[in-house]
């Protein structure tokens, strides 16, 4: 994409690299932005060249601070009627990053709030730099947090869900790590290097059984175990090329050389 895009793209060996670029507004998630990202994830979990995706975002301001909710009150006054997230000609953006096949990391340069959260949230693995600050002040604007209301309580202890559902009040990185809604904490400035060494040592592994794990994982959640056990999703590492390159290449003592089928 262009240097002046909303969302800049870049390939880093497998990785495709995502920045949203809306600094001025904290990165907000406008209509034209969240529609970017949704070709943008498609496009990425279709691509056979690529095996992770890293968001981030421009600045160490902020990661995503949400909704425009400058944008969101000219439409209220121009008497524009809001159109529920699922209701929608296009997909919802929240769900598009979750089910995307490949895995999927936020390097989380800056704060993440509300809608910005949810987008961490919706990625597997979350990096922060030390000064991010996450919360969910939806409870304060009016607003909803669904995506938030139905994933947190699945990732943290319930009464940790509530508390910021209900009080909308920020949490720090160190908390965030110890509650387990991100995966490291790194000096300011370094969250898209160390997702980039994460999305790397993730791209040495073989491309079948990563998206076999992804998938049976978004898949089976919420299944009873025997029915989640007898899910058969994508392409089964168990017959594959792959398979039998990585036997091979740990017999002959080699790096194994993927072919993703």
């Amino acid at each position: 994409m262009e240097p002046d895009s909303i969302l800049l793209a870049e390939r880093r060996g497998h990785t495709l690299v995502l920045t949203m670029n809306r600094p001025e507004r904290m990165n907000a998630l406008s209509p034209e932005l969240s529609d970017a990202l949704i070709e943008a994830f498609v496009e990425a979990g279709a691509d056979p060249d690529i095996r992770a995706v890293v968001l981030t975002a421009v600045g160490d301001r902020a990661f995503c601070a949400g909704a425009d909710l400058k944008a969101r009150a000219q439409e209220d006054k121009d008497g524009k009627p809001f159109q529920p997230l699922l209701s929608r000609v296009q997909r919802y953006v929240f769900e598009v990053v979750y089910e995307t096949i490949k895995p999927t990391i936020a390097a989380l340069n800056g704060p993440a709030v509300a809608g910005g959260l949810e987008l961490a949230l919706a990625c597997d693995l979350r990096v922060a730099a030390e000064h991010v600050r996450l919360g969910l002040p939806e409870a304060k604007r009016g607003k909803g947090a669904h995506f938030a209301n139905v994933m947190l309580p699945r990732m943290v202890p319930s009464g940790i869900a509530y508390e910021m559902l209900y009080l909308g009040e920020y949490i720090g990185a160190e908390d965030a790590k110890r509650w387990g809604l991100v995966n490291r904490v790194v000096p300011r400035g370094e969250a898209l290097a160390e997702a980039l060494r994460l999305a790397d040592a993730i791209c040495q592994n073989a491309p079948v059984s990563l998206r076999r794990m992804k998938e049976t994982a978004i898949r089976s959640n919420g299944l009873p175990v025997p029915a989640a056990l007898r899910l058969n999703e994508g392409i089964s590492p168990y017959t594959s090329e792959d398979r039998v390159e990585g036997v091979r290449a740990f017999v002959e003592k080699r790096d194994p050389v993927w072919r993703g089928r």
